[in-house]
Parts: C-alpha cells; sequence; structure tokens
C-alpha cells in the first residue's frame, strides 16, 4: 500500500536519485517535505528499503525496544544531535510525560507528540541497517533507535511484529505550529524574582514561567543577575573543552517537543569540524552547529540542596539548543568543580 501520492512518491524518488548522499532530514528540507514523509514514500516501492509501520505509543514501543538489548539512542532539534549507546531500562509511563530512567539512556518523554512511527530496513554492507522512528504529527523526527552489533538482533523481527499496526491505519499530517515569539511579561518581572527566589526544585521553573507569561529565553533576560548571566556566543563549546579537560562528568540536556535526551558522565574526545563541535566519544556523541548559537546563558536555580547552575544555548529564534549541567548523584549535593567552571566563564564576561 502507499500512504502518499503517486505524484509525491514520484518527486521523491526522483529527489533521492538526484540528492543520493544527503541525510534523511536534509533531503527533506531540500524538497520541501516531512521526513515522515520521506520515508513513507518507501511503503510498497522495490527501493530495497523494509518499511512497516508501528505503534508510536511509548507504552508499547519502550518496552519492545528493551527486548533489543544494547542499542543507540538518538534525540535531536534543528541544531544538535544527541546519541547516546546503551539499554531501555526503567521506564516510566504516564499520559503527560514519561521517562527512561537507565544508567545510559535517559529519556523525558511527551506522549501527545508521538503519532508516527516506523521499523526500518537498508541495505547496507554487512547487513540491513536495523531502526525503530518515531514522528510527531507534523512528521517531524522525535525520537530515533538504531541496532548495532551489540544489539540482539534475533528480537527484531518479534518487536515489529508485536508493534506493526494495519496498512489502514490513519497517516494524517498536521502542519508545523508557527515558533513561538519571545515571550517577556514585563508587569510581572517582580513577580518573577520572588518566584524565583522561592524555587525549591529545578521542575518548579516551568510552571511558574508558564503560569507568569515568560517563556525560558524572557525570563532569562528580565531575571538578571545574580540568577542568569549572558556569556559569549562560543560558551557552549568552551565550557564543554574545559569540563573535558578536567575530566568533571557533566549532564547534556537535548530535546524536541516530544522527546528530551540526557547523557550523563565525563566527555573527552572533542572535535570541531567546521560549523560542527562534536564529542565523539565510545558511548556518547553530540553534534553541535556551534555557528547557530545565538545566545549563551549561565543560569542559577535554587533548590534545596543548593543552586543547579546551568550553561544553555539558544539560537536566534530564542529556541533553547541545550542545557549542560553538573552532575551530582542522587544523594549528594557538591557539584562544586563543574560550578567554579561555569562561573569562570562569567568572570571572563566581567573582566
Amino acid at each position: 500500500m502507499t500512504l502518499l501520492s503517486p505524484e509525491l512518491v514520484a518527486r521523491i524518488q526522483a529527489g533521492r536519485a538526484e540528492h543520493p548522499r544527503l541525510r534523511e532530514r536534509d533531503l527533506a528540507e531540500t524538497l520541501g517535505i516531512s521526513e515522515a514523509q520521506l520515508l513513507a514514500a518507501s511503503l510498497g516501492q522495490d527501493d530495497g528499503i523494509r518499511l512497516r509501520r508501528i505503534a508510536a505509543d511509548p507504552a508499547r514501543l519502550m518496552p519492545a525496544i528493551a527486548r533489543l538489548g544494547d542499542v543507540m539512542a538518538l534525540t535531536r532539534n534543528d541544531w544538535c544531535v544527541h546519541e547516546r549507546r546503551g539499554r531501555y531500562l526503567d521506564f516510566h509511563a504516564g499520559d503527560h510525560a514519561a521517562m527512561i530512567l537507565g544508567p545510559e539512556i535517559d529519556l523525558r518523554i511527551f506522549p501527545r507528540h508521538w503519532v508516527h512511527a516506523f521499523a526500518v530496513e537498508r541495505p547496507a554492507e554487512g547487513g540491513p541497517r536495523r531502526s525503530l522512528q518515531v514522528f510527531d504529527a507534523a512528521g517531524d523526527a522525535v525520537h530515533k533507535v538504531h541496532l548495532g552489533e551489540d544489539s540482539d538482533l534475533s528480537e527484531w523481527d518479534g518487536v515489529v511484529r508485536d508493534l506493526a499496526l494495519d496498512d489502514g491505519a490513519p497517516f494524517d499530517l498536521t502542519p508545523r505550529a508557527a515558533p513561538e515569539l519571545l515571550r517577556i511579561n514585563v508587569a510581572k518581572v517582580d513577580a518573577l524574582r520572588e518566584g524565583w527566589a522561592a524555587m525549591t526544585d529545578t521542575h518548579q521553573f516551568l510552571a511558574m514561567t508558564s503560569r507568569l507569561k515568560f517563556d525560558r529565553l524572557g525570563a532569562y533576560r528580565s531575571i538578571g543577575a545574580p540568577w542568569a548571566q549572558q556569556l559569549p556566543q562560543d560558551a557552549v563549546a568552551e565550557v564543554l573543552r574545559r569540563s573535558g579537560a578536567a575530566g568533571i562528568p557533566i549532564m547534556v540536556f537535548v530535546g524536541n517537543r516530544g522527546c528530551i535526551q540526557i547523557h550523563s558522565g565525563p566527555v573527552t574526545r572533542l572535535e570541531p569540524m567546521g560549523p560542527w563541535f562534536n564529542v565523539l566519544d565510545p558511548r556518547f556523541n553530540l553534534h553541535l552547529r556551534n555557528d547557530k548559537v545565538a545566545e549563551v546563558w549561565l543560569v542559577r536555580k535554587p533548590t534545596r540542596r543548593g543552586d543547579a547552575v546551568s550553561v544553555e544555548g539558544f539560537d536566534d529564534q530564542g529556541r533553547l539548543i541545550l542545557q549542560i549541567f553538573g552532575k551530582r548523584a542522587e544523594a549528594e549535593t557538591d557539584t562544586g568543580a563543574w560550578d567554579r567552571i561555569a562561573a569562570g566563564l562569567a568572570d571572563e564576561v566581567v573582566a
């Protein structure tokens, strides 16, 4: 069966032939379509890609992925890709938010954005490359799972069979929502300062700013010292360099509307390549378009265990690209080494 019009399928096939080396996301952008549409064009076609539509519901998907053993989890936004190897363990379901809390794969999942999903097998030297790919209502990628040589390949067919959807399942796409403009509620700046100082947990931040009608960057621009200080544009790359050189464990958050993926641990192999700044460690890769980072902020949020200090990068539309925190275990309070590195960047601005 096909999900797309014959005209669109033909246009996609022509685009693949014309741009054989383009990555899926880049090819979809070139063709002016969503990545889910690009993938769906292979259904019923003899193009070498074996495709099966599967359930996108995290409550069904996450336990099935756990059967695949060691895999690579990939979550990205426009300007940053977060890749982490590990097992999908300790799943917590929820209608509004769900979680994977394994020692390596650590996800915050927002199920209403998990709308379409595919099991994909692509021909490759040495055997097919297998992945499970999830998309939102607009067809934009939310989360992907790639199998590797350490995955339990014997479980693949069973997982796909158990998750498979009927051929007639709807494949409706909705237009992408326009990005919100920067939100600053001038009348509530004093209330923002009062509420910020009273926080006891970082998870209170979004509820507070939403209630007061600020977005994240609008709150940072409004609150000022001592809670938020703007850093140089290259501060994200610099704080990764300094943390890596010192061997300090950090937490790197990258997400989109449907998923946030977190790496916890040190970073060691840091390699800039053109506009990309990369972490290329054995179990964790990060690919940041450093030239697309328009603003960087050092942020302090009070908690019961002391201030949570982060370095956060935004693009020129005010959208969050990534956040970096110091890593601290549940029973520990000391992130002093990270805090000093982050504060050092701020001190250099003042100097």
